[in-house]
């Protein structure tokens, strides 16, 4: 097998020097041996294990501890426990496929909606009625207005209603918020109401402002999702390389 020092393996790999070393400090590749006058010895392992890492820390969702399970399979693969690695990299790919569906899912229940006739407008329902109604809590509902999802009428007496089509509204930002997009994304789609159809509403969901000065995996999840796919089945690839290997 053939034997790299640390700037070589860093070159072939495309990282830092530092950046290997950091991997094996966080037990991300195996320990390197070392040669007697100190150099760190790698080899292809340490390759197919940076390449491993590198597809791993792509993925940017956090939902349904993913990014967790992830950086076990990274462990565990670097310390040579290749099946456990590829059995729990699997159950990551099962999760990244479900959330996605959801995901998709959500945008098909949010055209419906968008279609449906609301209510009447005489039928009005306190916070507490609505937040029941939606099966959330009532700081959940003031969490959304807050944020600018949805503007609420007041009586007289200063309580809130919220008509048919507020509840409309409220059913698509729970919708969307079960599938784990982000507020910022429900209220970019929000402002397309009633015009955006199906490929609007998803388009809209995953493209945040080029001007947004942070932008995270929640505020464009349907790509996030699509990469994290592609990169858990591109951890399963290294995996069984380094079986190979070894």
């Amino acid at each position: 097998m053939a034997t790299y020092r640390t700037s070589q393996i860093a070159r072939i790999a495309g990282v830092h020097v530092n950046t290997v070393r950091l991997y094996e400090q966080w037990g991300f590749i195996p320990t390197a041996e070392r040669e007697p006058n100190g150099y760190r010895v790698f080899t292809d392992v340490h390759v197919c294990q940076i390449k491993l890492v590198r597809a791993a820390l792509e993925i940017e969702v956090l939902q349904a501890g993913m990014r967790k399970k992830m950086l076990n399979v990274v462990k565990l693969s670097a310390q040579g426990r290749y099946e456990e690695a590829l059995s729990l990299a699997e159950s990551l790919l099962a999760d990244v496929r479900r959330e996605r569906a959801n995901a998709v899912e959500a945008i098909d229940i949010v055209g419906r909606l968008i279609q449906e006739e609301p209510p009447p407008t005489s039928a009005l329902m306190k916070r507490g009625e609505a937040a029941r109604s939606l099966g959330v809590t009532i700081d959940t509902l003031r969490n959304w207005e807050l944020n600018g999802l949805l503007a609420v009428k007041r009586q007289a007496n200063g309580y809130r209603v919220y008509s048919g089509e507020d509840m409309r509204i409220l059913k698509i930002i729970r919708t969307l918020r079960c599938a784990n997009y982000s507020l910022n994304s429900i209220l970019r789609m929000l402002r397309t109401l009633p015009h955006a159809g199906r490929e609007g509403i998803a388009l809209t969901l995953d493209t945040p402002p080029h001007d947004d000065d942070i932008v995270t995996a929640c505020d464009r999840l349907l790509t996030s999702l699509k990469l994290a796919e592609k990169n858990a089945n591109t951890v399963i690839d290294l995996i069984g390389e380094l079986r190979g290997i070894r």
